[in-house]
């Protein structure tokens, strides 16, 4: 069973998610305002966090940023209206893993949470994605992808999925370029038009994580005018 937090304090929305969480043979909590959802993802650390962005005591982006800040590597799904366009590409850069739009129908929604829980059964890394053996090995980087454990100069260093999953991407591949618009299709699942920028969000945390120098990054290397790669020489 599938442990979910429900961040939302509109009470007929609630309502209607867990009837169809229930349906999916989840469990749920829910907390009726980013506070006291901050400290139940921190209790909890359930299996899929639905957050809500306009909360009153703390918005949806700070619980977010919190969230992942005390590393809880739970995916998040933010609930945005359609005037927030903003709130979305922050929702992502600080580390959403998938939103959606209000008013949304409940048969995407279902497909949406799906999505999410068979990327967290594959552990957000697919053969399609070309990643196969563990662990890996660049001079002082270690990456154990079926642990999810990485490791800089034999130090654990603590990833969000996302970061994980486009480090993991990116690292089995050494040499290849991928596009901005390619990395959000496959480490994020659905084609977030738009929002390529999301991705030098992420990588630039992911340097900041594993680079000794941001300035002269060792592993993961710019492609101008295409988007990133690994660095093939290690």
């Amino acid at each position: 069973m599938k442990n979910v937090l429900v961040i939302e304090d509109d009470a007929e929305i609630v309502q209607l998610l867990e009837i169809h969480l229930k349906d999916l043979g989840c469990s749920t909590a829910v907390a009726n305002s980013g506070t006291t959802g901050l400290l139940k993802a921190i209790e909890l650390q359930p299996d899929l966090v639905i957050l809500d962005v306009m909360l009153p005591e703390m918005d949806g982006i700070e619980v977010c940023q919190k969230i992942r800040a005390n590393n809880i590597k739970s995916p998040i799904m933010m609930l945005t209206a359609k005037s927030e366009e903003i709130d979305k590409v922050l929702g992502l850069e600080v580390g959403a893993d998938d939103y959606l739009t209000k008013p949304f129908s409940v048969r995407e929604f279902i497909a949406r949470v799906k999505a999410i829980f068979r990327r967290q059964k594959m552990s957000g890394v697919t053969q399609n994605n070309g990643i196969v053996g563990s662990p890996l090995q660049f001079d002082n980087l270690s990456i154990d992808i079926e642990k999810r454990k990485v490791k800089v100069n034999e130090e654990r260093v603590e990833l969000s999925p996302k970061e994980f999953e486009l480090l993991a991407l990116l690292s089995a591949n050494p040499g290849k370029s991928y596009d901005r618009a390619k990395l959000l299709n496959m480490i994020w699942g659905y084609d977030f038009k738009g929002y390529e920028h999301t991705v030098n969000s992420h990588i630039n945390r992911l340097r900041s994580k594993i680079e000794p120098d941001m300035a002269h990054p060792k592993f993961i290397l710019t492609t101008w005018g295409v988007g990133y790669k690994f660095n093939e020489e290690l």
